[in-house]
């Protein structure tokens, strides 16, 4: 006879939800009639049901198959749809049993959806290495957190340069890590989907860069946008205070499972040179939780307090546009933008952060006006890398337009130099396809309408620094403009995206 192992939650009668929140006990209510079976939530799939009755059928399992530390034939799952629905049916509710829904089928999922090629973290481990011995490796990752005795592994932190010269930490998390934090980050991702205003566009399924920059310029037109208030929250991913952080979860997300693997990653510290150092606040810039934390700590922070607070008190119209820790809001009246920009530092000043005293600006934005016959134009701001400014259309009628911002250009010109002087001793086909692949990327990214001048600037910038380390392989002389062209076109700049 063959033996089935069965792995499920003990049966039992679940605990009835109301008020909007689930898992809170009942009121009575007197019934008439008999009373039936007590209503139990259903422990597994429709789809297994044939195999459990079966299994249930059997008189004998054999007690050496029960002793095998291998994969159960069936684990509990939890509908990322279902979720979804529930969330978007009950705005309010406060999921309170989430943890157990992280099973083998889900963790499978976070692997797939992870990135295979980022760098390995403390533990050096790889996703081809994890990939060897995928499935032991799987399940007895989710037997520790099924067990309760899963242990976050420090962080590996690395700096990056940034334009101004300073310098950016990057936490690299452990693969293992990465998996769960995954998982986890699927999990809150749809529960507060619902949640989320439009008009934030950061790290959101269906959600680009190219999308906020639209909405940007048509709210400037449609509200007869005058002032702009451009803000960047000073090291946001370095200073969000955990408490604030875990109170907001609480507010959507009471399950302890899940609030203890958030703490177990905010508090598991960062290896430098060899070196362990505590976290106290913040959250790893860099991790897969990361994202989504930071999303939901800014819904409860800006998004919904300038929706509820600051937008109806506001004399004239207003809007927001926020993608990830990078805004803008734009006033039509100058007293309404000051009185803002007023309430936004302090709000920000009362939860431990605080808005970058040199790249927060008010930034007047009206339409130009004449004096003695020649236009003042008005200033420009930056957002996504774009800088926004009014400028005359072929029709000659001032509209708003965006070019690629100054220090994106002298970033990438500069980047272009030092590969082609590093690379120039490298087969010249091999040269010719990486610079072809940079451009298609840069103008994947910038091709926007009334960008052309500027992805014509870096599209010659490119072919002058190949030329110039060419011509430095040898003492032949240099390359030709003429033949370099006709050899090895380099791909011509192009409008992408319509916005």
């Amino acid at each position: 006879m063959t033996n089935i192992r069965i792995w499920s939650r003990k049966w039992g009668s679940d605990v009835q939800a109301t008020h909007q929140r689930e898992g809170e006990a009942g009121h009575s209510v007197r019934m008439k009639g008999t009373m039936g079976d007590t209503q139990r939530s259903q422990t597994i799939s429709p789809q297994n049901h044939t195999s459990v009755k079966q299994a249930t059928q059997m008189t004998s399992v054999d007690p050496k198959f029960c002793q095998q530390s291998t994969p159960p034939l069936l684990v509990g799952e939890i509908s990322l749809n279902h979720l979804a629905i529930k969330a978007k049916g009950n705005p309010e509710m406060v999921f309170t049993s989430l943890a157990h829904g992280i099973d083998l089928a889900m963790l499978r999922e976070a692997y797939r959806r992870i990135n295979k090629r980022g760098a390995a973290g403390v533990d050096k481990v790889t996703a081809a290495s994890y990939a060897q011995d995928f499935d032991n490796n799987l399940y007895n990752l989710y037997q520790q957190l099924r067990r309760g005795q899963y242990a976050a592994t420090p962080v590996k932190r690395i700096w990056i340069e940034k334009e101004n010269g300073k310098l950016r930490p990057i936490g690299i998390p452990a693969f293992e890590d990465k998996i769960v934090q995954k998982a986890v980050e699927m999990i809150l991702s749809t529960i507060y989907e619902p949640k989320f205003y439009k008009f934030s566009y950061g790290f959101r399924m269906g959600k680009s860069p190219h999308q906020a920059v639209k909405a940007l310029r048509e709210h400037c037109i449609r509200n007869n946008t005058r002032w702009i208030v451009s803000a960047d929250i000073t090291g946001l991913f370095d200073n969000i205070d955990h408490k604030h952080l875990r109170d907001i979860l609480k507010l959507r997300v009471n399950d302890g499972g899940i609030i203890r693997l958030i703490g177990k990653w905010l508090k598991v510290g960062v290896m430098e040179e060899g070196k362990y150092h505590r976290s106290i606040s913040g959250t790893p810039q860099g991790g897969v939780i990361s994202p989504v934390l930071s999303n939901i700590f800014l819904h409860h922070v800006l998004d919904d307090w300038f929706v509820k607070q600051v937008h109806p008190r506001m004399k004239g119209q207003s809007f927001l546009i926020r993608f990830a820790d990078d805004y803008v809001t734009g006033f039509e009246l100058e007293s309404d933008a000051r009185r803002a920009l007023a309430a936004m530092q302090k709000r920000f000043e009362r939860l431990g952060l605080e808005l970058h005293p040199d790249k927060t600006k008010l930034i007047p934005f009206g339409w130009p006006c004449f004096r003695n016959g020649k236009a003042k134009k008005p200033e420009t701001f930056d957002f996504l890398g774009f800088t926004f400014y009014r400028g005359i259309s072929l029709q000659g009628q001032w509209v708003i337009k965006k070019k690629t911002a100054r220090k994106r250009i002298i970033r990438f010109k500069k980047m272009i130099w030092d590969w082609c002087k590093k690379n120039r001793h490298q087969p010249i086909l091999d040269q010719y396809s990486a610079l072809c692949s940079k451009l298609r990327g840069y103008y994947q990214y910038f091709g926007v309408v009334s960008n052309m001048k500027a992805l014509r600037g870096v599209w010659y910038r490119t072919i002058m620094a190949w030329r110039y380390w060419l011509s430095r392989r040898c003492h032949k002389g240099k390359v030709k403009y003429e033949d370099l062209m006709v050899s090895y076109p380099l791909p011509m700049p192009r409008i992408v995206h319509n916005v």
